[in-house]
C-alpha cells in the first residue's frame, strides 16, 4: 500500500497497513455509506485531492476490498464497488465511528466544520417520509460564510429522491433555513436539537415543513451513540 509495513504476522498489524493509510478510512466511510462514483466520493471528501482519490481507490482494488467496474446503466461510467471484504468492513467503520461519536469531545469535533460535507451526509440521509408528497425545495443559508459556501439546495422528488445542489435549482422555495454552520452541525450530530437551538434558527416558508423539520431533517448514523466524558 505504499508504506514500508509494521512488519508483524498480528492481523490487527496487516489490517493497519491496508485501512490506516491516510485519508482510506475516511474513504471507506463514503464506500459504506453507498457512493460509487468517482465524482460522489469526492463530494464526501472534499479535502482529498483528486490524485490522492484515485490513489487510494486503486489500492483498496489491489487490495481486494473494491472493484471497479462499468455502470450498468450509463456507459462510459465506471463504479466501484464493495466487494465481500469490503461488506465485511462495514462493522469496522461503523465501530470507529460510534467510538469517536461517544468518546471524542463534542467541541472538538464542532472545531472541523465543512458545510459541503454536511449537506452531503444531510441529503443521504434525509428522510422524506413527513415532506408533502410532490417536489419539496429547501434552501440553507449559513451566516458568515464566504458567498460561495453561503448558499445550498436539497430538492426532495416525489419519489423520495434527494439532490443537492450548489446553485438555485430553478424551482420554488418551499423553506428557507437560516442559521450558522456550527449550529446545524451540533444538530445533524446529535450534539443539540432544533428545539433547543430555535433562537439560533430562522424558518421561513411552509409551516408544516418548519415544523417537522427535526423529523425529516435526519441525523448523523452516530448520532444515537451518546456523548461520555472521559475520565
Amino acid at each position: 500500500m505504499g508504506t514500508p509495513g509494521y512488519k508483524q504476522f498480528c492481523p490487527v498489524a496487516m489490517a493497519a497497513e491496508i485501512l490506516c493509510t491516510r485519508w482510506t478510512l475516511v474513504l471507506m466511510r463514503e464506500l459504506v455509506a453507498g457512493s460509487t462514483r468517482f465524482n460522489d466520493l469526492r463530494r464526501g471528501v472534499p479535502k482529498m485531492s483528486p490524485t490522492l482519490l484515485s490513489q487510494r481507490l486503486k489500492e483498496l482494488e489491489r487490495a481486494g476490498i473494491i472493484e471497479r467496474r462499468e455502470s450498468r446503466t450509463e456507459r462510459g461510467i465506471h463504479e466501484y464497488r464493495l466487494t465481500a471484504a469490503g461488506q465485511d468492513c462495514r462493522q469496522v467503520v461503523e465501530a470507529l465511528g460510534f467510538w469517536g461519536q461517544k468518546w471524542v469531545e463534542a467541541r472538538l469535533s464542532l472545531e472541523n466544520l465543512d458545510p459541503s460535507l454536511l449537506m452531503w451526509d444531510m441529503r443521504r440521509n434525509l428522510n422524506p417520509a413527513p415532506l408533502p408528497k410532490r417536489r419539496v425545495v429547501i434552501e440553507f443559508l449559513y451566516g458568515g460564510l464566504p458567498a460561495s459556501k453561503r448558499l445550498w439546495w436539497l430538492v426532495v422528488e416525489p419519489d423520495g429522491e434527494v439532490d443537492l445542489c450548489w446553485s438555485h435549482p430553478g424551482f420554488e422555495i418551499d423553506l428557507h433555513v437560516r442559521t450558522d454552520l456550527r449550529t446545524m452541525t451540533a444538530i445533524w450530530m446529535g450534539v443539540t436539537t432544533i428545539e433547543k437551538e430555535r433562537d439560533r434558527i430562522e424558518l421561513d416558508g411552509d409551516r408544516d415543513m418548519a415544523r417537522s423539520m427535526q423529523a425529516w431533517l435526519g441525523l448523523s448514523p452516530f448520532a444515537a451513540e451518546p456523548k461520555r466524558a472521559l475520565a
